[in-house]
């Protein structure tokens, strides 16, 4: 195996800068202190809550333009059977973007919240809480394990190093910085990320462009040179199959920590929907370079390049795409700056959902579920000891399992179909109660998992109308593979089934057990008779807009979830210059 010492020089260069920028973040943020009664922990979930718009656009827009969304965006364009109409992930993510700041960051923002499941908590109790947070932690582990796993790969291909080594270092350099530094270190350096990004693929494309063995893309776009037309087309058959997958990225996009993270780091609600808007905008341009290198790829006559005479379809590497043309249609140096691209890619993404994964397993398992009296420092050490723990997973993951990017369609499936529905009702349906919920989440996971998943060669054991078997043919070792492909947009119906169950079991037992049809006693969740979800949800509002109500005041509730919790919550201080912006804020102004 041979080492290439230009590439790793640049590695080594791109990666100390990348460790110097979030220990800087780290040192800046301690010596600008927490503030005065302020949190430690809570400074590194949300970084004090002053996230700037320049800073908070670039972080906001590393939420999704990470090694998977630059690899895979290049690698459907390239492939011949898909092209850019099935390119879906710039547009997907973007239009994520544009709705969840229209729709969900205000109210998210508003009302103080640390973390994307404390409404959850708030409303439905910590237990469903816990729940929810399965879902939630097994996207974000997964995520990670998939893009360091594609990091891997990428540097194989261009430095020649050894695949676990290039793994475990970029892990290391990204807990570590995360570690320190926690949302402040994440954040400066994706905006040092974004930039090798955009900079680095943009050097590469002009030098792709000119090589000889790549025909005029204009042309391949539409007619046939060496594999089908790079634009691609949806057949009639594919359409719903096509929608399913885009409303999967479009909703399914919105209820993730990473999102949620940046979003209650604004520094107020209106900031945190033009972060949202300038990240959609981000992600559009950021997707340019990687179609354009999906379009090369294909208009390439990779007999004439060093690559060989078979195209990487053939040799299953489509996956591989972007950094195969960058080493085999640019020169030595071009090709080592775009690897520090995709380098930067991977790491924006990592470090992200680290932290995620971390800040909702201190906050919202730790302290609220079980050490509701947890010191400060002490939910500082737990956060700092789960982001080694989580990094630590999600680097084995991605060194030992095959089958690692199976697992996070599966996960952000489940992101879709049972969070998302979970947070609607949770911010816009306020009858909803913990019996409702739960039904929501056994409905949209039983239809989900019966659906299958042949990434992870789970069969079906509900076949939906339009199922066909599909054959997957792997080239090199000449094996057909039969799976069976569910062409009914199931994803999407089981997320409408999970909100339709919850809202009606909801009104369904609110109704039973005030009507007095079911006795009291059978309320074993504590979800209608004790109305504790109403009324913390007032408590942790009002304590917002009127500073001289005190806790005791306020209706008892379950001690599970009692006045000193439910005030964490909130945080006043935040609340008000946003206070307007609440449903209880509007309504008293009436």
């Amino acid at each position: 195996m041979t080492i290439h010492a230009e590439g790793l020089v640049a590695i080594v260069l791109f990666y100390v800068l990348i460790l110097f920028v979030g220990i800087w973040a780290a040192w800046k943020n301690k010596n600008s202190g927490v503030g005065e009664g302020g949190d430690r922990s809570e400074s590194i979930m949300v970084g004090g809550r002053d996230i700037g718009l320049f800073v908070g656009g670039f972080t906001m827009t590393a939420t999704w333009v990470g090694g998977g969304y630059i690899n895979g965006t290049a690698e459907y364009v390239y492939l011949p059977d898909y092209g850019l109409a099935w390119a879906q992930a710039p547009f997907g993510y973007a239009l994520s973007l544009v709705v969840g700041g229209l729709f969900f960051a205000k109210p998210m923002r508003s009302r103080g919240y640390v973390t994307m499941l404390d409404p959850f908590q708030q409303l439905y109790g910590e237990r469903m809480g816990g729940l929810l947070f399965i879902p939630a932690l097994m996207g974000e582990i997964f995520w990670s394990a998939a893009i360091l796993s594609a990091l891997g790969a990428t540097l194989s291909v261009i430095v020649d190093i050894n695949i676990n080594m290039s793994v475990v270092i970029s892990a290391l350099i990204a807990i570590f910085y995360t570690l320190v530094g926690g949302l402040y270190s994440v954040a400066y350096t994706d905006v040092v990320q974004l930039f090798c990004i955009f900079v680095g693929l943009w050097i590469s494309v002009p030098f792709a462009l000119s090589n000889p063995a790549v025909s005029d893309i204009t042309v391949s776009a539409k007619e046939v040179i060496y594999q089908s037309p790079w634009l691609g087309k949806i057949e009639p058959e594919d359409k719903w199959l096509w929608a399913d997958n885009f409303f999967l990225l479009v909703l399914g996009g919105i209820p993730w920590q990473v999102y949620f993270q940046r979003v209650l780091s604004a520094s107020s609600a209106t900031y945190a929907q033009v972060l949202s808007f300038l990240a959609a905008f981000g992600c559009l341009v950021m997707a340019v370079p990687s179609v354009l290198i999906g379009a090369i790829g294909a208009s390439t006559d990779w007999n004439q390049t060093s690559y060989g005479s078979l195209p990487p379809k053939d040799k299953d590497e489509s996956d591989m795409i972007l950094p195969i043309v960058l080493q085999h249609l640019c020169p030595p140096y071009v090709s080592f700056f775009g690897l520090g691209a995709v380098s930067a890619a991977v790491m924006s993404s990592a470090d992200s959902s680290i932290l995620s994964a971390s800040s909702m397993f201190a906050r919202n398992i730790y302290q609220l579920a079980f050490r509701q009296s947890a010191s400060d420092r002490e939910i500082v050490w737990v956060m700092r000891f789960t982001i080694f723990v989580f990094g630590a997973l999600a680097t084995a993951m991605a060194l030992l399992t095959g089958s690692v990017y199976g697992l996070w369609y599966l996960s952000s499936d489940l992101v879709y179909v049972i969070i998302f529905p979970q947070l609607l009702s949770v911010l816009f349906v306020k009858f909803t109660n913990t019996y409702g919920s739960v039904a929501g989440y056994i409905f949209g996971l039983l239809l989900r998992i019966g659906g299958g998943e042949p990434y992870l060669k789970l069969p079906p054991f509900i076949y939906y109308p339009g199922w066909v078997t599909q054959e997957r043919v792997h080239h090199l070792t000449g094996d057909v593979e039969y799976f069976v492909q569910q062409r009914f947009p199931f994803k999407s119906v089981s997320m409408w089934a999970s909100f339709l169950a919850n809202v009606i079991f909801s009104y369904l037992t609110k109704y039973l057990f005030e009507s007095g049809m079911l006795s009291h006693k059978y309320d074993f969740l504590d979800a209608v008779v004790s109305k504790h979800s109403k009324e913390i949800m007032d408590k942790a509002t009002l304590v917002g807009n009127h500073d001289n109500i005190n806790l005791s005041e306020m209706a008892p509730v379950r001690q599970g979830l009692g006045a000193s919790l439910a005030g964490t919550f909130t945080n006043t201080e935040i609340l008000s210059d946003d206070g307007a912006s609440s449903p209880e804020a509007f309504h008293n102004e009436n």
